[in-house]
């Protein structure tokens, strides 16, 4: 009865992580595919505590609700900006949980076979489930539980080194140790030559090796990944953080987290290949951490940048009929989202056709700037993808660039040389007007210099996003 629940309950469950997936491809149902998530989690959760080998209540109780007020803190006190590294972190956990679930496993697993034959009548919940598998599965067993804790050491120490540089405590820039590629192929190497090892005699030091082998594949993957590329990475790692799951539900022997973890790394997979695609990367290349780098010195850049007041600013909007504006992680720091919102609103309310230009990795995190604008409660048709608008540039007689870079970076195209070399950007520059609101002269956070500050249709609005905005409000009429 209680198997049959619990299977039951899985597959609800399943159904309803199916519908909230579906259901976050649109603003106006996003809303209610979160619910779904939460009420499919919350059975799920039940179901796993009621269900088969279930146990040590007291202990399970604890641990739930120290999990349930540190996640309540966190979603509480971490702001918008700091969304993409707090992904960043809980896939590391994810990871982390996968290691510790393979090295149990395998400890059980151990134990299990260490006893009489008589004395496996007694075990229940996993245990029992081991007891009854044969040599043919107890191998099948031992890749599962190999796989899961190499997938799950590479995510973590990956999404470790994320969180880092998009925090900011990691240097951004793309970083290897001598003999890059090859060290990691070696580690590589290494864990293969350990999964024939353990495959054949189940001893734990050829898992702890490669436990070591993959710590270090994930930290030099994403090291070697420059920061003009993280959104790609917490994609990919979310992605990781799914297979990883899914291995070790092939360990529990738990249908639904083979289905959730198969959910995660399939969306996340194809996520990655849209936005690398987006990039003009290599998907490969992604993976192995192999882009992020320059090929030669960057081109020189003529001219100087040229500030511009609100007033100037002001005037031209005025006097504008078509606007475009591209939103950034600028905008995002500054928080200027609402300001955003008002701007378009006074614009929009003088017939003037004002749209908004989304790159598919602006920002550090995929959507960031769609969660935003949703926030700010900007009209979601027109919010527009870079396929979408890049041709009606120059059309436009007024672009205005938010806390942007890379996005609009005319040496995508202009620069072999330059990182981001052949990658569709959002051109920008061929409007009439282009002002840039940024906070100075930097290079921002991938550290790449930018040719569009300097190009004679260009003024910088210099200052903080949203203390620009709330002073250029006053002056639309």
């Amino acid at each position: 009865m209680e198997f049959g629940f619990t299977t039951a309950a899985y597959v609800v469950a399943a159904v309803l992580f199916i519908l909230s997936l579906g259901g976050l491809s649109g603003q106006e149902s996003a809303k209610r595919a979160v619910w779904y998530g939460i009420v499919g989690m919350g059975l799920a959760v039940f179901a796993t505590l009621i269900g088969p080998g279930s146990g040590l209540w007291l202990l399970s109780a604890i641990l739930i609700a120290a999990g349930g007020i540190i996640g309540w803190y966190v979603a509480t006190k971490v702001e918008m900006t700091e969304m993409p590294q707090l992904v960043a972190a809980m896939h590391s956990l994810v990871g982390l949980a996968a290691v510790f679930v393979g090295f149990n496993a395998h400890f059980e697993l151990g134990r299990v076979l260490a006893m009489e034959p008589e004395a496996r009548e007694a075990l229940t919940g996993f245990a029992e489930l081991l007891a009854h598998k044969s040599v043919i599965e107890q191998n099948i067993l031992r890749v599962e539980v190999f796989l899961g804790i190499f997938i799950g050491a590479v995510t973590f120490t990956g999404s470790v080194i994320a969180y880092g540089k998009l925090s900011g405590k990691v240097n951004s820039a793309a970083t290897k140790l001598p003999g890059g590629h090859m060290l990691n192929a070696g580690a590589a190497a290494l864990s293969v030559i350990c999964l024939i090892w353990y495959f054949n005699s189940g001893g734990f030091f050829p898992l702890f090796l490669m436990t070591l082998a993959a710590l270090f594949i994930g930290y030099h993957l994403i090291m070697g990944i420059g920061g003009a590329d993280m959104p790609v990475v917490v994609s990919m790692l979310n992605s990781y953080s799914g297979w990883a799951a899914a291995a070790i539900g092939f360990s529990l022997g738990n249908d639904l987290l083979i289905v959730v973890g198969a959910l995660v790394g399939s969306s996340g997979a194809i996520l990655s290949y849209i936005m690398c695609k987006a990039m003009n990367r290599s998907f490969i290349s992604v993976i192995l951490g192999g882009f992020g780098g320059t090929s030669g010195p960057a081109m020189e850049i003529d001219g100087e940048q040229v500030a511009i007041d609100v007033d100037g600013v002001a005037t031209a909007l005025n006097e504008a009929d078509s606007i475009i504006i591209i939103p950034g992680y600028g905008m995002a720091v500054a928080q200027a989202q609402q300001a955003v919102s008002e701007l378009t609103k006074k614009l929009r309310a003088q017939g003037k056709n004002v749209r908004f230009a989304i790159h598919p990795v602006a920002g550090r995190l995929p959507g960031h700037m769609n969660v935003l604008l949703a926030e700010a409660k900007v009209p979601y048709d027109i919010v527009m993808e870079m396929d979408e608008i890049n041709e009606d540039f120059p059309d436009t007689d007024v672009a205005i660039v938010i806390g942007s870079n890379d996005i609009v970076n005319p040496a995508a195209q202009e620069d072999p040389n330059s990182p981001i070399a052949g990658m569709p950007v959002l051109e920008c520059w061929k409007a009439k007007q282009v002002f840039v609101s940024k906070r100075g002269q930097g290079t921002g956070y991938s550290g790449i210099e930018n040719p569009l500050f300097y190009k004679e249709n260009t003024r910088m609005f210099y200052g903080d996003a949203k203390a620009s905005l709330d002073s250029l409000l006053p002056k639309i009429n």
